[in-house]
């Protein structure tokens, strides 16, 4: 987890519109560095990065991918694994890489490590990945706030949504 910090994660079918999650967070005053986005690789926004690498791809699918890319390199950090990850936040670099000596990024359960999550939690949450398509993650600098991100999250269509840090308990599960 984020050094002396609570967050809040939702997770997400691959159906659900991630723009309107953030902007939900972002109106109530969280701001993108620190939200955190780790989807499975089959999410529909991981192919349209993955497709934007190939070339010969024509050119709205290319551009597309370059306004993807733009979206996620707001954010404190997205990781998509196997695909590729982007990294703004500082916070979110020494969780994610400089801690685990990069191998944070081998997989979906040990990113989930990196960013504070249990064993155990962090193999669960990896493994329905696959089936739910993304994770929200939110770092919160004050515990009260994690509470809130929560709220937010179940109400913009988290399948589960708890805290970790000093708002662990508040799980909700829909």
């Amino acid at each position: 987890m984020l050094a002396n910090e609570s967050a809040a994660y939702g997770m997400y079918s691959c159906h659900i519109a991630l723009p309107e999650i953030v902007s939900t967070l972002n109106r109530a005053g969280f701001e993108n560095e620190d939200i955190c986005m780790v989807l499975s690789p089959a999410h529909p926004s991981a192919s349209i990065v993955r497709d934007a690498r190939i070339e010969g791809v024509n050119l709205q699918d290319a551009a597309a991918g370059a306004n993807m890319i733009g979206w996620f390199s707001k954010f404190g950090a997205v990781v998509i694994p196997t695909v590729g990850f982007f990294i703004r936040s500082q916070a979110f670099l020494h969780a994610l890489l400089i801690e685990d000596d990069g191998s944070a990024l081998c997989g979906g359960s040990k990113t989930l490590a990196g960013l504070g999550f249990s064993y155990d939690d962090a193999s669960r949450l990896g493994r329905q990945l696959g089936d739910r398509g993304a994770m929200v993650y939110v770092s919160c600098p004050e515990p009260a706030r994690a509470g809130s991100a929560i709220e937010l999250l179940m109400r913009s269509g988290a399948k589960e949504a708890a805290g970790l840090g000093s708002a662990t308990g508040a799980l909700a599960v829909a």
